[in-house]
């Protein structure tokens, strides 16, 4: 039934007229309660009871999934503890009815790929396991980690989609963003050409019929975002996950699954290889133990760690940037820096309104929390010192140390590689999958700041949009990380180009915690009675607060635990005791 509520998070039956024309994953009309609602058939019933009401319609001429994808579904439903059809939802994008007239009509098969695929993979030792699994159409393991050299990310996707098409099956690639078109995405559709479907991006009716050609089996490999993860592609090969350790590959909303995790299941079930890809992969990736496909000598730009000037302006980078045609410097904090006190009544500077701090960016002074326009909360005056810092000024005092002309991507600006001949500006949303880079210098601002961030992860997110931009210096470029201690494994991952020894500390710090990597996290929310129940469970870890006059829990479950967690969630919906379930919540 098409009500994504916990609490009814079961199958109905109804008889389903043969003259219908439906089957698994047909959408149609029944009577519930006394009204007309939508519902997905999802098979035939052991039992007929005798007061059992018909189906009133059949809603669309679609099968939206078939029994394999009705298998992942119930999966990604147990896993995350979500309503099934919250999750028969998200499996194809929102219908468009005009575009469904003439579904049904498959083209014909293109033919294996040519054998003119560039290999790159030869000096890595990994790969012949993972390239004769897919040549042979095969999954020997549950699937592998590749580490590409940071020029080669595009072409080792490319060489394993091409091995994947050579055994005649076809290949699914998860891309985190869609804009700009990711590198990886590009190269796959100028090697392949109309054999490549891009699901990314596009408007409603443009998904739609998308998804419905890929059902047709128009393409034999799709690049998409997040939700390319359900496309329906059979005869699948290969499932590789694209900078795997990157946020966007967690959804947001319900079912809030992770494509990490969706990938891996659905390898599983349709006994296709899945590649977890990444320049440093995630620490939950690293747990898993998968063979690890890597080059087999160093292919990464010399590091060099230095003291934080003011501002960020160490000596040697500052010489650095003297001597640079084309870098990059990499500032976490945008604007120009944050207000340190009232130049009118001297006390020290926050919002008026909300007690927060306030910000100087592209020439007004904002509230971070509630971004009202500044005022001070002890006068009300509107002119305050800065304590100056962010990529505002970073572009300013780097534009005085170079004669390279200096650039800052602002917010509303397509992330880039720097042109020939300019030094760019910019955050972590400007880290994308730009391609090889090539350039004579990156530099590092900040990273101390990492180890003030809040959140359960945001160091390892931190090091990923490190290692990302300091690949853009190879092969001849070099990079300069600003941290305090050298000898910190997360500056040391940069400088080693390889996350191993911040991956064992970063466990160890999640272990400490109560949130050991690997283990399933959900965030309950419900009423008093709530807390009782859980502890029954045995949660690794159980952290209680109060929202109102609702009950908050964090939990941490070893995986083996869910299903019954699942059915005691379910049970508590049913009593009204559990309101909301969410999994893997941002910590």
């Amino acid at each position: 039934m098409d009500r994504p509520i916990l609490s009814l998070d079961r199958s109905f039956t109804y008889r389903l007229n043969g003259e219908l024309d439906s089957g698994v994953g047909s959408l149609v009309q029944v009577p519930f309660h006394g009204k007309l609602v939508r519902g997905w058939v999802l098979g035939p019933a052991t039992e007929l009871s005798k007061r059992t009401l018909d189906v009133k319609r059949s809603v669309s001429p679609v099968r939206f999934f078939d029994r394999d994808m009705l298998q992942l579904a119930r999966w990604v439903s147990e896993r995350y503890v979500a309503p099934l059809a919250a999750v028969l939802a998200r499996i194809a994008p929102p219908r468009v009815a005009s575009e469904e007239m003439g579904t049904g009509r498959s083209e014909p098969r293109h033919a294996p790929a040519s054998s003119t695929v560039p290999s790159v993979l030869d000096d890595y030792p990994g790969a012949p396991g993972l390239l004769s699994c897919l040549r042979n159409a095969r999954a020997l393991a549950d699937g592998f980690v590749l580490r590409p050299a940071p020029d080669q990310e595009p072409a080792t996707t490319v060489e394993a989609v091409g091995a994947c098409l050579a055994s005649g099956r076809r290949a699914l690639v998860i891309v985190p963003e869609a804009e700009p078109v990711p590198a990886s995405a590009a190269a796959l559709r100028d090697t392949f050409g109309d054999r490549t479907a891009l699901f990314v991006g596009g408007s409603k009716r443009a998904r739609f019929r998308m998804w419905l050609d890929i059902q047709a089996g128009r393409y034999d490999v799709v690049v998409g975002t997040r939700p390319a993860v359900f496309a329906p592609l059979r005869g699948l090969g290969l499932i590789l996950v694209s900078r795997e350790s990157h946020p966007a590959h967690r959804e947001d909303r319900a079912p809030y699954y992770h494509v990490r995790d969706v990938a891996l299941a659905r390898g599983r079930l349709a006994g296709a290889v899945c590649v977890l890809s990444a320049l440093c992969p995630s620490s939950e990736a690293a747990a898993l133990r998968l063979p690890e496909v890597s080059p087999s000598r160093r292919r990464w730009p010399p590091v060099e760690i230095v003291r934080p000037g003011p501002e960020g302006r160490a000596p040697r980078l500052v010489r650095a940037l003297r001597g640079a045609a084309r870098g990059f410097l990499f500032s976490p904090l945008p604007g120009y820096g944050i207000a340190a006190v009232c130049r009118t009544c001297g006390a020290p500077a926050t919002c008026a309104l909300c007690g927060g701090l306030l910000r100087s960016e592209e020439g007004v002074v904002r509230c971070l929390v509630c971004e009202a326009p500044a005022s001070c909360a002890a006068c009300g005056g509107t002119r305050f010192g800065l304590r100056r810092g962010g990529a505002e000024r970073v572009e300013e005092w780097a534009a005085r140390a170079t004669e390279t002309p200096v650039h800052r991507l602002g917010p509303q600006d397509q992330p880039r590689l720097p042109l020939e001949g300019e030094i760019l500006v910019g955050g972590p949303d400007d880290v994308r999958d730009l391609g090889p880079g090539g350039l004579d210098l990156v530099g590092i601002l900040d990273a101390d700041r990492a180890e003030r961030r809040p959140g359960l992860s945001a160091r390892e997110r931190a090091v990923t949009t490190w290692m990302e931009a300091v690949a853009w210096a190879y092969p001849g470029g070099r990079a300069i990380v600003q941290a305090t201690r050298a000898n910190d494994p997360a500056v040391q991952a940069l400088v080693r180009g390889n996350p191993d020894r911040f991956h064992a500390e970063e466990a160890a710090r999640r272990l400490d915690a109560g949130f050991p990597v690997g283990s399933a996290v959900f965030r309950v929310v419900g009423t008093g009675a709530l807390e009782a129940a859980l502890r029954e469970l045995d949660p690794r870890t159980l952290l209680v607060t109060s929202l109102g006059e609702r009950t908050v829990c964090l939990l941490a479950l070893d995986p083996e635990r869910v299903p019954a967690f699942g059915r005691t969630a379910r049970e508590l919906a049913a009593r009204d005791v559990v309101v909301r379930v969410e999994a893997e919540p941002h910590l």
